[in-house]
């Protein structure tokens, strides 16, 4: 008997499509005029290949990629097997698994009953399950219509009412533990962050024994049924019997005896935004047939349910966004912040370090021993407080990130977490913005006594972005590049700026500064050639 494999391409942003395979061996990769070209940088120019064996069987073997190749989210280190309804993830390229075994005719698993699995479009059974069973009596089939929308918008009611995620998920679990009598264990799952991975959110039971693991152990929700209903939009119910092995491979149905599980997408008809699952233990005869009818309504009440996700998941991301926004708001200006997240840069609320070239400045207040001597601890953090502040607008208005105050030390940074091909020209004007509010702030007699700044430049690659534990976080840049601008600033003279040989190539105005000569510091092993400002100094 041959089979047929077909691919159902998942890219986020593109449309979906199936691929019929046309050929026994189909290598799939970035490499134009392959058998199938995925142009994305994490995919290999020849990232992986689906072969057809003599025993029948489709296998797929990764061809040394990069990345790697995923089968059902593991890895895949020897040439596998397929099934059909396996899910391949190149990067972030999904391929649902379609095999049509074709024998005097095509017969495809795709929303036809085999075995004892029922898939069908979700779109379709919402209507269906309104209409109600096919009657020869109009009226009665009316009837029934009428009485089930009654019954839906009462159920979207109290949907609207709820305020919270657990108050959505009771009203779901209080209309489905009494609807379908069958279901024991009830499942929300959803994408929170558009990214195509499911999460469990919120599951419920029927009855004690089964209620203190449900989020802990999730080995009763089978992810194949869960993958095949949020990617290809369709509604699942299978009942697990020994010759029904469309998704027992994966596992999930056999656990703890149970004999059943009915899946469907939550969408609001523009993108699927999550999957209600559940599962019965209730032994199932072999002369029960296996109606839809269960399924349809339960379809139809995950149409109902999305909309009340959709209105929590946006005000979770708008909760989301304002965390991240207060936190990125301590280190980028108002611009870059909003630039950060307008294009979603950030992944689980972080950064990703990268290495990157950029600029780094230290601005140190120049005698700040001496002068905290003379000070009360509140009048030192109001002299700091105000100083910062003022040194900080130079910093954003050029579009410097701060990367942490050190005692009475600015550090800085240009080039990250934007690229800023300017970035040493930036750090420049930022380090003459301070300096020049700082003299008009000495001309108003701000402070007790005229303040100055030792400013340290340089330019060169650094690690850059969110380093820290579970616990703290923070935002920083890590190398080499940044150790000698630390070092240079003790040669600063004060109220002047010092420069590396880097950052003065990259300049393109130098006429301000001048040789000054080879800087030797500790832990930087050649000798640095040192450019400096001559400025009026108090």
């Amino acid at each position: 008997m041959k089979v047929q494999l077909k691919l159902h391409l998942y890219i986020e942003g593109i449309p979906e499509r199936t691929i019929t395979v046309n050929k026994d061996e189909f290598v799939i990769g970035r490499q134009p005029g392959g058998d199938l070209c995925l142009p994305f940088a994490e995919i290999s120019r020849q990232h992986c290949c689906l072969r057809y064996t003599e025993s029948n069987h489709w296998v797929l073997e990764d061809l040394g990629s990069t990345n790697g190749t995923l089968l059902n989210q593991f890895r895949v280190k020897a040439p596998q097997i397929l099934e059909h309804h396996d899910v391949i993830q190149l990067g972030n390229v999904l391929l649902g698994v379609i095999l049509v075994f074709m024998d005097s005719g095509e017969h495809s698993l795709e929303g036809v009953t085999q075995g004892r699995v029922i898939l069908r479009k979700a779109d379709e059974l919402q209507e269906q399950w309104i209409e109600g069973t096919d009657l020869q009596d109009t009226f009665s089939n009316n009837q029934i219509a009428i009485a089930r929308l009654k019954h839906l918008v009462e159920i979207a009611k109290g949907l609207n009412s709820a305020q919270s995620l657990d108050g959505i998920f009771q009203q779901v679990k209080d209309v489905v533990f009494q609807e379908i009598q069958s279901i024991d264990r009830l499942g929300l799952l959803v994408d929170i962050n558009n990214s195509g991975k499911l999460k469990l959110l919120k599951a419920g039971a029927k009855y004690e024994s089964y209620r203190e693991s449900l989020i802990r152990d999730i080995s009763w929700i089978s992810p194949k049924i869960c993958k095949k209903v949020f990617i290809e939009k369709v509604a699942i119910k299978s009942i697990d019997r020994p010759n029904d092995v469309t998704f027992q491979s994966q596992g999930g149905l056999l656990t703890e005896g149970v004999r059943g599980a009915l899946a469907v997408p939550l969408w609001d008809r523009k993108r699927v935004i999550g999957v209600l699952y559940a599962d019965a233990r209730l032994p199932v005869q072999d002369s029960e047939p296996l109606e839809d009818e269960e399924l349809s309504f339960f379809s139809t009440l995950g149409n109902l349910v999305a909309s009340s996700v959709q209105r929590w998941l946006l005000s979770y991301q708008l909760q989301q966004e304002a965390q991240i926004r207060h936190k990125l708001e301590r280190y980028h200006s108002p611009a870059v912040v909003q630039q950060l997240i307008s294009a979603r840069a950030l992944e689980n609320g972080r950064l990703t370090p990268i290495e990157t070239n950029i600029t780094i400045l230290f601005a140190d207040l120049v005698g700040f021993t001496a002068l905290s001597e003379t000070l009360t601890p509140r009048q030192i953090a109001n002299l700091l407080n105000r100083l910062f502040e003022e040194m900080l607008d130079s910093v954003f208005n050029t579009g410097g990130t701060l990367d942490k105050f050190i005692g009475d030390c600015i550090m800085a940074f240009f080039g990250a977490p934007e690229p800023q091909p300017d970035h040493a020209d930036r750090a420049l004007a930022a380090a003459f913005g301070m300096l020049n509010r700082l003299d008009e702030l000495n001309s108003l007699h701000t402070w007790p006594k005229p303040l100055q700044l030792r400013i340290a430049v340089n330019t060169g690659k650094a690690v850059v972005g969110d380093v820290g534990s579970v616990q703290r976080v923070d935002y920083t840049v890590l190398g080499a590049t940044v150790n000698l601008a630390a070092r240079m600033e003790s040669i600063c003279p004060p109220g002047e700026i010092v420069i590396s040989e880097a950052t003065y190539q990259q300049l393109k105005y130098r006429q301000e500064f001048s040789k000054m000569g080879l800087g030797k510091f500790k832990g930087i092993a050649k000798p640095v050639k040192i450019y400096q400002t001559h400025r009026k100094t108090y």
